[in-house]
């Protein structure tokens, strides 16, 4: 096999590859005669088809698939040779495919950059701890209690709080707009979920009520249209509603699994829940920390391959969380990539930046750090000895859980040798940041 590879530009490399007539034309003629002994044709027995007649039948297809093998094969054999790590798949243009003539072709791709570590002596990093206060628990069980709620119509004037069945119209300048209108439309009071001032407007309203409210649309609204246009809602409300908390009974503590021991078998039940939460959170705000410094300490030059494959990945998990997409759903056209881009850049300079480290410093997954983390996945579920097993029967989830690991060793690495100072905080500062400002 003959190679010659050339730079072009930045991470980019050619390579030019050249396979002897000899190799490809006798894997064709092997798989012939391994083919010929089974097919059956008119007029002939079982393996008794003439080698004329079945190249005539089978010759180009086998061709095609031995080419395509034998690319695939030397194509990574001459990255190894040249000692050259692709990122991605390779670009193959053919130069010379003819039957009976040296196969040549030229395989252009990106290679992974070099990455240069920086010191990381000077980087600060805050340690946070925090404990979960009894009316931290009592917070949370009225947050569950809220989202257990159900709503019952009630003969009054509408409060914040309670949920409202509504029709309304909205017009500019006398003339109605998109997205405007709506008929039996549910609106909990309070929620923001509307413009400024909409919500205000129905407070004291009874159901049969009708009521034109003036209102403008925010400068950053997302129709252009109406940016910072003023606008007129004709609303009619059609039912009020008052929200029913559960009792904090049986039947409530069943819906989480709790069968016996009254509410403080769940105020435990809930704690320990909240304590794991918390530690993921105080773990994660260190991360991050290393991870930002990390980022904005080290220029690395990305691969456009590994960035469009992690932009992929970002759409897929998206729409993932959409759940089922409609027969027609265009994923590219309604999440471009410029949605992702930013997002897939950080993760993919991350990892090149995270593996350095952990190639430089010599880290490897602690088995025990991994059998531990496992097992704290596995006690959320109701048999934590099958997820278990189950890990460790499967080879990519585990593999997931010793990146987790070792993503930790870095940031333990690094953290034993920059500037760590310690703060206490509350278990909302931690777990609400926005909340525990307002």
């Amino acid at each position: 096999m003959q190679v010659s590879i050339e730079s072009t530009s930045g991470l980019e490399r050619r390579l030019t590859i050249g396979v002897p007539a000899d190799t490809v034309e006798g894997e064709i003629e092997k798989r012939l005669k391994e083919a010929a002994k089974n097919i059956r044709l008119n007029g002939f027995r079982k393996g008794k088809v003439p080698m004329k007649v079945v190249k005539q039948r089978y010759g180009a297809g086998v061709r095609q698939e031995v080419v395509g093998e034998v690319i695939s094969r030397s194509f990574y054999e001459a990255a190894r040779k040249e000692d050259v790590k692709p990122a991605g798949q390779p670009s193959i243009q053919p130069k010379e495919m003819s039957e009976g003539k040296d196969l040549e072709f030229v395989a252009t791709f990106e290679v992974y950059p070099e990455v240069a570590l920086k010191d990381v002596d000077g980087f600060k990093v805050t340690r946070y701890s925090a404990d979960i206060t009894d009316q931290d628990v009592d917070n949370m069980i009225e947050v569950l209690r809220t989202q257990a709620a159900t709503w019952e119509e009630v003969d009054r004037a509408a409060k914040e709080g309670d949920q409202v069945n509504i029709d309304f119209t909205g017009t500019k300048d006398g003339e109605e707009f998109d997205g405007g209108k709506a008929s039996g439309h549910n609106l909990t009071l309070g929620s923001n979920s509307m413009i400024p001032g909409f919500e205000d407007g129905i407070v004291g309203m009874k159901a049969g009520e009708e009521k034109t409210i003036k209102v403008t649309f925010p400068d950053d609204y997302q129709a252009e249209e109406l940016k910072g246009a003023d606008a007129e809602f004709l609303i009619k409300v059609n039912t009020v509603s008052e929200q029913q908390l559960p009792e904090l009974k049986k039947p409530f503590f069943q819906q989480y699994g709790l069968e016996k021991g009254g509410i403080k078998a769940f105020q435990k039940e809930v704690k320990a829940n909240m304590e794991r939460e918390l530690k993921n959170a105080l773990k994660s705000k260190v991360k991050s920390q290393v991870m930002d410094q990390l980022i904005e300490s080290h220029e690395v030059e990305l691969p456009k391959a590994l960035v469009a494959n992690e932009v992929n990945v970002l759409r897929n998990q998206m729409m993932q969380r959409f759940g089922q997409q409609p027969k027609g759903f265009d994923a590219k056209s309604l999440l471009p990539d410029t949605m992702f881009e930013e997002d897939a850049k950080r993760r993919v300079s991350l990892g090149l930046i995270v593996g350095e480290v952990v190639k430089d410093a010599k880290l490897q997954a602690d088995p025990k750090s991994v059998k531990k983390m496992v097992e704290e996945i596995a006690t959320t579920y109701e048999d934590p000895q099958e997820v278990i097993d189950y890990y460790y029967g499967q080879r990519e989830l585990l593999a997931g859980v010793e990146s987790a690991v070792l993503e930790d060793q870095v940031v333990e690495h690094i953290l034993a040798k920059a500037e760590v100072s310690e703060e206490t905080s509350t278990y909302d500062e931690i777990m609400q940041p926005q909340k525990a400002e307002k």
